[in-house]
């Protein structure tokens, strides 16, 4: 099995202090900013990102966001630039680019280079982003997929073509042949992150790209994508495997449970009381509203599982320390076996080869976070590596 950590990188201070009622303010004004923080806390990062790297994991992942304290990479492509220098063998998941957002040309030379400076080490992640992002760089929610779209094209063309000229709805080329071209052939390695929309899933499978099934939702709902995923997969000649998946988990070492709770519940509770909806909105008949998602985007899933997909702003904000301890139940969170069995039953439950780990979204201090890496590469990292997830049993089963 492969294991990344996935680090949001969030701002290194907690804010809570200056919510009003249950919301942080937006726009989150430049008073409130201290630049002294945001030196530490990419300083912290790239330190723990450097232990990742002596400590034997597959790799870091990270991604894009925009204008709050929920995730300090504004340019996701800077920090991997910063990494690269600083690391040998780690590979770097970009998870993701935001494609409909920025001139596509101008990525697929950054993530050329990038490939380069990394020695062939670039996961390249392709995401569209959340409602905020759309909002602070002035593009119409309803025109992401159509950007989305169009843009992979343009990268795929520009990495792979002699000479390329493109001409569509939003960007136009003309005799274009990019230096530098990547060092993996014919490209690096691609993955799509997926919520829950039927037609980004139709979209990584017609392309045959891995995907983060849900990225951490309920496991009703990322069963039904992985059965969604794999009968599209299978419509364009492919056969899913371990491969295609990664399982995005959130753990933490501890002790006990009761441990575990006590140390990072507070921090899970910042993350989605505080950081996770800020500006923006989660819920998907809010995207429909706005043309961000399709009537039909979830007509695959199971009835029991639409509430998980409709994904209400009220469960993450309304969240209390009680139902993080009911969560913890089920989750990796606890003694290092446990940690170890729960990621390794979660893996061959949904047939995924890769797991990307969680164990710092809400601005943990920094000691507490090196904690946590150290003690998973000695403790529970040794079990994954050598764990070998052989199928996709939801397919297999059906």
């Amino acid at each position: 099995m492969k294991v990344f950590i996935f680090d949001l990188l969030a701002y290194g201070d907690q804010l809570e202090h200056l919510k009003v009622g249950n919301e942080l303010p937006y726009p989150l004004a430049r008073k409130h900013f201290d630049a002294r923080v945001a030196v530490r806390t990419y300083a912290e990062h790239l330190q723990s990102w450097e232990e990742m790297d002596r400590l034997g994991f597959e790799g870091v992942g990270f991604n894009e966001h925009h204008c709050s304290p929920y995730g300090l990479m504004n340019s996701p492509n800077l920090m991997a630039a910063a990494a690269a220098q600083r690391t040998t063998r780690l590979k770097l998941l970009i998870y993701g680019n935001l494609l409909p957002l920025h001139q596509p040309l101008r990525l697929a030379e950054e993530l050329a280079m990038l490939d380069c400076l990394s020695d062939g080490r670039l996961i390249s992640g392709f995401a569209r982003g959340i409602p905020r992002e759309y909002q602070v760089h002035h593009v119409p929610l309803a025109e992401s997929r159509a950007r989305f779209e169009e843009a992979f094209e343009i990268v795929m063309r520009a990495w792979s073509e002699e000479i390329f000229s493109y001409s569509g709805r939003f960007w136009s080329y003309q005799d274009v042949a990019i230096w530098p071209r990547p060092v993996q052939q014919p490209h690096p390695p691609i993955w799509i992150p997926i919520t829950g929309s039927r037609e980004s899933i139709e979209f990584a499978a017609r392309h045959n790209i891995p995907i983060t099934p849900g990225l951490g939702s309920a496991g009703g709902l990322r069963d039904d994508i992985i059965r969604y995923y794999a009968g599209c997969l299978r419509k364009h000649g492919h056969q899913i495997s371990p491969d295609h998946l990664a399982l995005a988990v959130s753990a933490y070492i501890a002790d006990s449970k009761a441990q575990a709770v006590k140390e990072a519940g507070p921090y899970h509770l910042y993350f989605n009381r505080t950081l996770f909806s800020h500006g923006n909105f989660t819920e998907t008949s809010l995207a429909r509203a706005a043309g961000y998602a399709s009537p039909t985007s979830t007509e695959y899933v199971r009835s029991e599982n639409l509430r998980a997909a409709e994904r209400p702003r009220e469960d993450f904000r309304n969240m209390t320390i009680d139902d993080v301890a009911r969560q913890a139940e089920h989750m990796p969170w606890g003694p290092p076996q446990e940690v170890a069995e729960r990621i390794i039953a979660a893996a061959d439950q949904a047939g995924a080869g890769t797991v990307l780990i969680s164990v710092n979204r809400g601005a943990m201090p920094q000691e507490m976070f090196l904690e946590q890496i150290r003690r998973f590469a000695r403790e529970v990292l040794p079990s994954l590596k050598a764990h070998i997830v052989r199928g996709v049993p939801l397919v297999e089963a059906g």
